[in-house]
């Protein structure tokens, strides 16, 4: 009796060994993005749809305060992807405090440089506003305390020779609250830090007349960062915007970590390349994302992952 007992046991132990087997753990891949009235939600969605094709891939997408958080997260571990400024990117390596990283993030990974961020500047017309001067004295958001957008704010005053003092009143909230806040007559004007065609933007310029505040190549250059670079807001981008606007373009880039398996990384990076089409439906930003670029000019390593895809693509030697 004890014999046919432990034979018993031992049976249902193997089949729990085998069920164990055949049903393995299901990867979370979680992709951080950033307001949900912003660029990186939509493109992020999409992403996270793409990833249901990695077997037992458990996606998912969460909104959040953009670049910064998402960066210290990842450290965390409580993400897989997660979209960034360059810049940013660049000061959570090297740990700088005053950005919003406490130490350096040694382990961030990159997965490819995406398509460019534009600082956008956006005044009501009533307000008067045409240019970085003109913004003394006024009342403006630039973003969420310590985001990529917030600090992107400051280094562009910084070079116009202005600073917070300057304004009349500063407000730290992201796209969709700013616009709001415009439209109400509460604000004058938004510093936003995002891909062409933003919703909120486009939703504020259908909305009431607005100005594009230009940022001129010489304020660009005294930046003094090579993650920032003169861009062009094209005629046309917004309603009412008849002629092309110079700005900042910065980079934007898919991070990881070294704790996502080289082969879920791969993955990762393989669905996006293969799928620029549907990344491009989901918001006309991811449009500009090429492979031939994607895995240069990066200020953190590249996930080897990652690494393997592009030397299979022929992108890298």
């Amino acid at each position: 009796m004890q014999l046919t007992k432990r034979l018993g046991l031992l049976a249902a132990a193997a089949a729990l060994t085998a069920t164990t087997a055949v049903f393995a753990a299901p990867t979370y891949i979680n992709v951080l993005t950033g307001g949900t009235s912003g660029v990186y939600y939509p493109i992020g969605v999409a992403i996270s749809q793409l990833y249901n094709q990695i077997d037992e891939a458990k996606p998912s997408v969460q909104a959040t305060k953009a670049s910064v958080e998402n960066l210290n997260l990842l450290q965390a571990g409580r993400g897989e992807l997660a979209f960034a400024l360059g810049d940013s990117v660049a000061d959570a390596w090297n740990g700088v405090e005053d950005a919003g990283f406490k130490a350096p993030l040694e382990r961030l990974r990159a997965i490819a440089g995406t398509y460019s961020n534009y600082i956008q500047v956006v005044a009501s017309e009533e307000s008067g506003i045409k240019t970085l001067e003109d913004l003394k004295g006024k009342r403006i958001s630039v973003g969420a305390p310590k985001s990529g957008t917030e600090l992107n704010a400051r280094a562009i005053f910084a070079a116009a020779g202005l600073s917070y003092d300057d304004m009349r009143r500063v407000e730290f909230l992201p796209y969709a609250e700013s616009v709001e806040l415009i439209k109400n007559r509460q604000l004058d004007a938004t510093l936003q830090s995002s891909g062409l065609g933003m919703a909120a933007i486009r939703d504020l310029a259908s909305t009431m007349p607005v100005t594009f505040v230009p940022i001129p190549e010489e304020v660009v250059q005294k930046i003094n960062n090579p993650a920032y670079q003169p861009g062009v807001i094209p005629a046309g981008t917004y309603d009412g915007q008849e002629q092309d606007v110079p700005t900042v373009g910065i980079t934007n880039i898919l991070v990881s970590h070294d704790k996502v398996p080289e082969d879920i990384a791969y993955q990762m990076t393989k669905l996006i390349f293969d799928n620029l089409d549907a990344l491009g439906n989901a918001h006309a930003a991811a449009k500009a994302i090429k492979l031939e670029t994607a895995a240069g000019n990066l200020p953190i390593p590249l996930h080897p992952g990652a690494e393997r895809f592009y030397r299979e693509a022929g992108v890298l030697e």
